[in-house]
């Protein structure tokens, strides 16, 4: 089919036009910002630039599109009026898409009991659907609790919570009753909605296999990461209260963190069987599964962000920290991944060799390998091999080395060598440092040695520059 997924920049979006497209559909992201395209891997993918806030801009999005997935919605924006924000452009996407021909729109909403007190946030999901639903093409609306995965705001947040908090003081909020699903699950229901042959008149509930609190949440992740939680309950924590403490501890954005925040009054269980009936070979897995599912994705796996022309940049995403630094070396890829491949062991590091033989002095004094296994081999480097503390998860000649720590450390460490190829035959080199902490401890391992990180990395990285460029 031709299917238009707008949203494409988000969490779902990307992974379902990946998904898409690997089932040979012929895919097109609209996209609002053409120089910010989302960062995608499947084959038959194009871009096309239109806002659903400027109708104008949708008919060319449209055009001989077969179903459209709508994924947009306001709340990343402006805190403020984000209600009328997603009416509106549900409105113009819907009369643009039934005067185009679409045969059909899916969309994704949020999960919320019927009867309860329902947040700004939901209210306005439910009335997304119903205004795609009113002056639209036949609609398949699907909806979501909380999404279980890397990446995935909600889950973000209990993972930030459960680290960083050995002792968490409580509001009523988090026994309220919700039915997480992993992501891998939200995206087999996406797919599978195009193959609908009936039209569907009421919202289909989605959920995993379990019903959960946020309270057995955040224990749940925490006895996979293997930490001591202590949650405490108080009746005085509403959850706009709540969410001023969010921003302290958590990355998410006050504008994303408090419409969800808000949303904790009203049970998010599923009450119908609809989704079942309509896709009986979806089974959901259970909110633990799906938390492991999430944690066992190796950790160095997400695209660097733009350096925006500086030559060092320190970002946070998905549980992970990453330390990125780069230099434009005047020498090939090849001769930078031939220093590279003969770093450690005798040969020694580049730069503040002292330093790494301290680190690994310390690690022998907390029972780890420290620096005494050397080199696996006396040069080059292949998967698999052991350099001093490190093991290489990865080695793609003149192009990626990937390190993996097997110091002691709180958390997980990988050290990561990127060589581009510039024009004049010179290396774009970055040097990537990513930690993935583990509680509190590990937080206060990265800030404790970032400034000696600092310095060693960024050192190590001149000298590999000034060494291939001497050489060449």
């Amino acid at each position: 089919m031709k299917v238009l997924v707008t949203g494409a920049s988000g969490y779902i979006g990307r992974q379902l036009a990946d998904k898409l497209s690997a089932a040979g559909h012929d895919v097109t992201c609209m996209v609002r910002d053409p120089a910010w395209p989302p960062r995608l891997h499947g084959p038959n993918i194009k871009f096309v630039e239109a806002d659903a806030l400027q109708a104008q801009t949708l008919a060319a999005a449209l055009k001989e599109i077969d179903v459209a997935y709508y994924l947009i919605h306001s709340m990343s924006g402006r805190v403020e009026g984000f209600e009328l924000r997603d009416r509106q452009a549900a409105h113009n996407f819907a009369i643009a898409a039934k005067q185009r021909g679409v045969r059909r729109v899916i969309y994704l909403g949020g999960l919320a009991a019927a009867g309860g007190t329902v947040s700004a946030h939901l209210k306005s999901r439910h009335e997304t659907g119903a205004v795609l639903r009113s002056s639209g093409p036949p609609l398949i609306e699907l909806r979501a609790g909380i999404i279980v995965g890397n990446g995935s705001t909600s889950f973000e947040i209990i993972r930030c919570l459960t680290e960083r908090l050995p002792v968490m003081i409580c509001p009523r909020w988090v026994v309220t009753k919700t039915q997480p699903i992993s992501v891998s699950d939200v995206i087999e229901y996406l797919e599978a909605a195009l193959d609908l042959r009936d039209e569907v008149n009421e919202p289909i509930e989605v959920g995993g296999s379990t019903i959960e609190t946020y309270r057995s949440m955040m224990l749940a992740y925490a006895r996979h990461r293997g930490l001591r939680r202590l949650l405490m309950r108080v009746p005085v924590l509403t959850p706009r209260l709540s969410s001023y403490w969010l921003d302290f501890v958590t990355p998410v954005p006050p504008a994303v963190s408090r419409p969800l925040i808000e949303g904790l009054r009203s049970e998010s269980v599923c009450t119908n069987a609809l989704a079942a009936r309509l896709f009986p070979s979806i089974h959901p897995i259970s909110y633990a599964a799906a938390v492991q599912k999430a944690l066992e994705r190796p950790a160095p796996l997400m695209p660097l962000p733009s350096m925006g022309g500086a030559s060092h940049r320190t970002f946070r995403a998905e549980g992970n920290i990453c330390d990125v630094r780069e230099t434009i070396a005047d020498a090939p890829p090849e001769r930078v991944f031939e220093l590279i491949g003969n770093i450690g062991g005798q040969n020694g590091w580049f730069y503040a060799n002292f330093l790494w033989s301290v680190r690994g002095a310390i690690d022998r004094l907390m029972s780890g390998v420290g620096m005494k296994r050397g080199r696996s081999r006396a040069s080059g480097i292949e998967t698999g091999d052991v350099i001093d503390f490190w093991r290489v998860e990865r080695a793609e000649a003149a192009k990626d080395v990937l390190l993996r720590a097997e110091m002691k450390l709180p958390g997980e460490a990988w050290l990561q060598f990127k060589l581009t190829r510039q024009p004049d035959d010179r290396t774009l080199l970055r040097c990537c440092a990513w930690f993935q902490p583990r509680g509190l401890a590990g937080e206060i391992y990265w800030c404790g040695l970032y400034p000696v990180h600092a310095m060693i990395f960024s050192g190590m990285l001149k000298a590999i520059r000034n060494h291939a460029e001497q050489s060449a």
